[in-house]
């Protein structure tokens, strides 16, 4: 596969003005999911969406050049925050993720911060979910906004499809663990709908959702990203890794 920029045509039409002087884009990435999509050893990224006011953009090819691109991308945008869905858990690190084992540098900065709880088993390779910056860029996982008092008060899914729907958004659906099997375009709107659906629902909950940008501020100097070797295959000896949180699925979740 080339590397190639093509402009995600997804829902253009439901594309919104930025609520605050920070511009907000929307992020999300698609992994190969032909061995395990949820595990970073293994699974490229494959496609990832960059969704703001005025910037409707997937990247796709290589993925030493997709992810070479992807850094440079980010490092042109107008300083702003970056939202994703279950970012703090999935995209940010596998990203992070996969720079490592293709040798590559980038302006993603991770901090594993033990105080964000989650119910479900982090990413594999990794001890939790993660504080982020990136090119001077924030963070802010739209997720766990959402997960804290739609979740909790309405008892709602907080999946980014079911809350997407919930609000009266079309999302693209496809099935998860089928992402090999999609053609370029199938894959392309899949990816760029999650990206905007993403800022979507962020930006219309904006006066409560402003307060969950990342701040990194306390969390000391940051550490160059290497992964955490997981457990042997096979192995009697299953140490937890550090800052876990507890109620742990069996599998990693995208929550996407």
């Amino acid at each position: 596969m080339t590397n190639r920029v093509v402009l995600a045509t997804y829902g253009r039409g439901i594309a919104t003005l930025d609520p605050s002087p920070l511009p907000l884009y929307g992020l999300d990435i698609e992994t190969d999911t032909t061995e395990n999509g949820l595990d970073p050893a293994v699974a490229p990224v494959v496609s990832v969406a960059v969704v703001g006011q005025d910037q409707h953009i997937v990247l796709e090819g290589d993925e030493s050049s997709l992810l070479l691109r992807l850094d440079a991308t980010i490092a042109s945008l107008p300083r702003g925050v970056l939202v994703t869905w279950n970012g703090a858990a999935f995209d940010l690190p596998f990203v992070a993720h996969r720079a490592y084992l293709c040798g590559i540098e980038s302006g993603l900065q991770l901090w594993h911060d033990t105080n964000i709880r989650s119910r479900n088993e982090p990413l594999l390779g990794h001890p939790g979910s993660y504080r982020a910056t990136w090119h001077g860029h924030r963070h802010l996982d739209g997720y766990r906004v959402f997960r804290a008092d739609a979740g909790a008060v309405m008892h709602l899914p907080c999946g980014l499809k079911p809350m997407a729907k919930f609000v009266g958004l079309d999302p693209v659906e496809v099935d998860r663990e089928q992402i090999h099997l999609l053609t370029d375009a199938e894959r392309q709107a899949y990816v760029a709908s999650d990206a905007e659906v993403t800022r979507e629902l962020v930006i219309r909950r904006w006066a409560t959702a402003k307060a969950s940008i990342d701040d990194v501020s306390s969390l000391g100097p940051n550490q160059p990203f290497v992964p955490v070797c997981p457990p042997v295959s096979g192995s009697t000896e299953t140490a937890a890794p550090t800052g876990a949180a507890p109620e742990l699925v069996t599998q990693p979740q995208t929550i996407g």
